[in-house]
């Protein structure tokens, strides 16, 4: 039964929307209970599975039944059948049964989707999954493909109108960030104001004493509007349960991923950018990392590979982890494939970090031949740049014979960081604090007119720009010139700033589309007394320096001082 929403009236047809709304989030949590509970099924069996994901199709089942959704009703009592089949010990619990039920899933999801849009089967699909799910009950369950129908049905308004509400609730969280934003200025604003007008008289002190009892209250408002905007990792974590599991399957090797920190939040935008880089990463240490079965028992290991998934905080940032147990970076291959493209001429002189930081070169891939999962050299460097899109960065371990690491370190909110000011002239720039490590005097006599160099810190060479040259902002380098030490996964560097004006909380803003692609600047910011800050993009200003410092050497340049395409800032 399908109801056309064209036959009720509007108000009906409305509550009718809502209803349609509950249901799909219902049915989509309980498919992925589901199927989170099969793949843990797959991996270690334990009592207590096979009831829940029992009592998971028994709701579903009577939700839609509820809602007259014959065909997900019909085939979610077949799925019960072959559950508790399982379940009194009637049919063995194998890799094939399991296989079986997560296709079930598959088509229950497909089904719930044709029935919000009114369509109340897949016709020559959904006939040939209901033989499929017979079969398994009474003997076996076949191992060929299925049919997958050409394009599924929309989905209904109800859901549309769910998003767009959800839509329309992030753009009001928005702008109370923006409204929050501009009290933080008329707040700084205000403060100057008064300290300035402090010694006028009594009065002004009480001013100036209300003035920072409405600090703490401005930072908690601030704070909670902030939260509101976090969420959880897990959700996304979780979504790759399943595709680990086929993604592996499907280059005939068997592999698990552990979550670990699923309660660990950051902003809403921060984690939807995840999503593409973190898919790049699953598919690249399954392909590249995870060996087969014969290999791993060879090898001592488990025949099953792991993957784990581990979010944590720290100081500030949100720390994504992805490990696997596999073979490792094989050193050699690398060193191989980066004289083949010319891109280091004695990869023997590498530090073992900068040869691992080659992956990320673009077009790089150790690969030797094309598969669905790798081998065109795309990737790695997509996933760096995405990643330092967000503000974030992106390191590597790994061991060979044992195992890699992947940590992206990002930060819990692209609206608001902790940032350091920095002076030239009349323009301000801003860096994050996490990335600033110390500040420095420019000795005397190393001071040069070039826009770049090296400089002695505790006598390590450090790279270094000159900003005042970098932005081409004219005018005379004054008596005293400072250095900002940046750290980053690609390097220590520092930049020569006229003055130090501290640190302080900034409202980070998009450049305009006049501004937008600006070698070394990625966003804006409102200062305290008015005028507009420059953020800079630490990466790029970081590999500018290292390679302006390698071409100044002897001997051929490091190649993690060449600056990807993405992201390689051009002289002014």
């Amino acid at each position: 039964m399908t109801t056309d929403l064209g036959d009720i009236p509007s108000e009906t047809a409305a509550e009718w929307q809502k209803v349609l709304a509950v249901f799909a989030d219902e049915a989509e949590g309980l498919i992925s209970s589901m199927e989170e509970n099969l793949i843990a099924l797959e991996v270690s069996p334990a009592e207590g599975l096979l009831p829940g994901i029992l009592r998971g199709a028994h709701t579903l089942k009577g939700a839609a039944a509820s809602l007259g959704f014959q065909a997900v009703t019909d085939y979610t009592h077949g799925v019960e059948d072959l559950l508790q089949a399982l379940l009194d010990g009637r049919l063995a619990l194998d890799e094939t049964r399991v296989s079986l039920l997560l296709g079930a899933v598959d088509h229950l999801r497909e089904l719930c989707q044709a029935s919000l849009a009114g369509v109340d089967s897949l016709g020559a699909v959904h006939q040939a999954h209901l033989s499929r799910l017979r079969e398994g009950i009474v003997a076996g369950a076949p191992t060929e493909a299925l049919p997958i129908p050409a394009a599924l049905p929309r989905m209904p308004e109800a859901r549309s109108t769910a998003r767009s509400r959800v839509r329309m609730d992030m753009e009001r969280l928005d702008r109370i960030v923006t409204l929050t934003a501009e009290l933080s200025v008329a707040r700084g604003r205000m403060a100057q104001f008064l300290a300035r007008a402090e010694d006028s008289g009594a009065s002004w002190e009480d001013a100036l004493t209300q003035q920072r009892e409405m600090d703490p209250l401005f930072e908690a408002l601030q704070e909670e509007v902030m939260k509101v905007r976090m969420v959880p990792v897990g959700p996304l974590f979780r979504q790759h349960l399943r595709t680990v599991r086929d993604l592996a399957r499907s280059q005939q090797k068997l592999a698990q991923l552990e979550l670990e920190g699923e309660d660990a939040t950051l902003d809403t935008a921060v984690l939807d950018a995840m999503r593409d880089p973190l898919l790049h990463l699953l598919r690249n240490a399954l392909d590249h990392g995870i060996e087969t079965p014969d290999e791993r028992r060879a090898a001592g290991k488990d025949p099953r590979g792991r993957l784990r998934l581990k979010a944590y905080h720290d100081a500030g940032s949100v720390v994504v982890e992805l490990s696997d147990d596999g073979r490792g970076i094989q050193r050699e291959r690398v060193r191989e494939r980066a004289k083949q493209r010319g891109l280091v001429a004695a990869p023997e002189r590498l530090r073992d970090d900068e040869l691992l930081r080659l992956i990320f070169e673009p077009g790089f891939s150790t690969a030797t031949e094309v598969t669905e999962l790798s081998g065109r050299g795309v990737g790695m460097d997509v996933v760096r740049r995405d990643i330092e899109a967000l503000r974030g960065s992106v390191s590597i371990q790994s061991q060979e014979g044992q195992g890699t690491t992947l940590t992206l370190r990002l930060p819990l909110t692209l609206a608001v960081i902790q940032g350091f000011a920095m002076g030239v002239g009349d323009q301000v720039y801003v860096v994050p604090i996490e990335g600033v490590q110390e500040c420095m005097v420019v000795p005397a006599q190393e001071r040069t007119a070039e826009a770049s160099g090296v400089l002695s810190l505790r006598g390590q060479p450090l790279p270094y720009l000159r900003l005042r040259q970098v932005f081409c902002l004219g005018g005379s380098t004054p008596a005293r010139e400072n250095v900002v030490v940046l750290k980053h996964p690609d390097g220590v560097i520092g930049l020569a700033v006229d003055e130090l004006q501290g640190e302080g909380q900034r409202v980070i803003r998009p450049l305009g589309r006049l501004f937008q692609g600006i070698p070394g600047i990625s966003g804006s910011t409102i200062l305290g007394d008015g005028r507009v800050g420059l953020l800079l993009d630490t990466p790029a200003l970081v590999r500018r320096a290292i390679l302006h410092a390698s071409e100044a050497a002897l001997g051929p340049p490091s190649p993690l001082a060449t600056p990807s395409p993405a992201n390689a800032p051009r002289a002014p």
